[in-house]
């Protein structure tokens, strides 16, 4: 079953957190990194620390991503013999250091151009890819490789995403205090290092219920990397929603949810990213750019001021 669920990567393409040890010059360089270059040195740039692997027996795509701590997407959309979601055996593969997806930067494009459609900021682009004032090629962190392309890339208006994803994704209603952790980059409060958070962490005791925000098909139910035990569902409009970090699962893979319908129950597997039993939720929409991240907090705490601890 779990092979069947990776040659449908279509489908689903995983993420979670990409870290990268921006340090000291983040600072510097927030509002404006050009003049970075002569204020600190960069770390080399994400793409010049390509690693290559020759694929052995025995290995497989799932086993590769998870040897050098990456995602199935990853290395699919750097090798494309690897898109049949199996790893030939000879086949000398490139290893990015961390999740994303390498872009090529168009004659009429400039690095901020790239930045903004992917909805990056401009300053961790900057320095991922080695305080490069004109690369022609960069390493976007955060944004998951896919085969799959839509006439758009832009997200679904947030009226139209709050009236599809109507439901609070565990039993008890959302507090100010519910937040642990907010989307977006900054501070791991685990690692201390500067990372991408794909989703939300709300806090919630083990082995409370999770429950689908929306009707929707059970497209993983399983473990995957970080996520511990994963739940991913996709809902109409191209929306998709992530459930990890739990204990057991209610569901499988094909199965159709409807809303409020209890798929798990809230564990500690994985990897959190907060000491506090919680709910790792994830929002996103598919487009050409892939299975793009979107701030849940606006659906989650729609009826609420914004948590202070998600204030950036």
């Amino acid at each position: 079953m779990k092979r069947l669920c990776w040659l449908s990567i279509p489908l689903v393409c995983f993420g979670f957190t990409a870290a990268v040890a921006i340090g000291r010059s983040q600072v510097v360089a927030q509002e404006t990194p050009t003049t970075a270059l002569s204020q600190t040195t960069c770390a080399p740039s994400a793409l010049s620390r390509l690693m290559r692997h020759k694929v052995a027996s025995g290995e497989t795509l799932e086993g590769l991503a998870q040897q050098y701590n990456l995602i199935p997407s990853t290395l699919m959309g750097f090798n494309p013999a690897l898109r049949s979601g199996k790893a030939p055996i000879g086949t000398e593969i490139l290893v990015p250091p961390y999740n994303g997806i390498r872009v090529e930067v168009k004659p009429n494009q400039t690095w901020r151009d790239v930045a903004k459609t992917y909805k990056i900021r401009s300053d961790v682009l900057f320095e991922v890819n080695g305080c490069q004032a004109a690369p022609k090629v960069v390493f976007v962190p955060g944004v998951n490789w896919s085969p799959v392309a839509t006439a758009s890339t832009t997200a679904l208006p947030a009226n139209q995403v709050e009236r599809l994803l109507s439901n609070y994704p565990l039993s008890s209603k959302p507090t100010r205090s519910s937040l642990l952790l907010g989307y977006g980059w900054g501070i791991q409060p685990l690692t201390g290092k500067v990372g991408f958070h794909s989703g939300i962490d709300l806090a919630a005791s083990v082995g409370s219920p999770v429950l689908a925000v929306a009707d929707g098909t059970v497209a993983f139910a399983g473990k995957q990397g970080a996520y511990g035990n994963l739940v991913v569902l996709n809902h109409a409009e191209g929306l998709q929603t992530r459930y990890a970090q739990l204990a057991s699962l209610k569901v499988k893979v094909g199965q159709v949810v409807k809303r409020g319908q209890a798929i798990a129950s809230v564990g500690t597997t994985g990897n959190p990213s907060a000491k506090e039993p919680h709910l790792h939720f994830e929002v996103r929409s598919r487009s050409g750019l892939g299975w793009v991240a979107a701030n849940p907090e606006p659906y989650v705490f729609k009826d609420l001021v914004r948590p202070a601890q998600a204030q950036k």
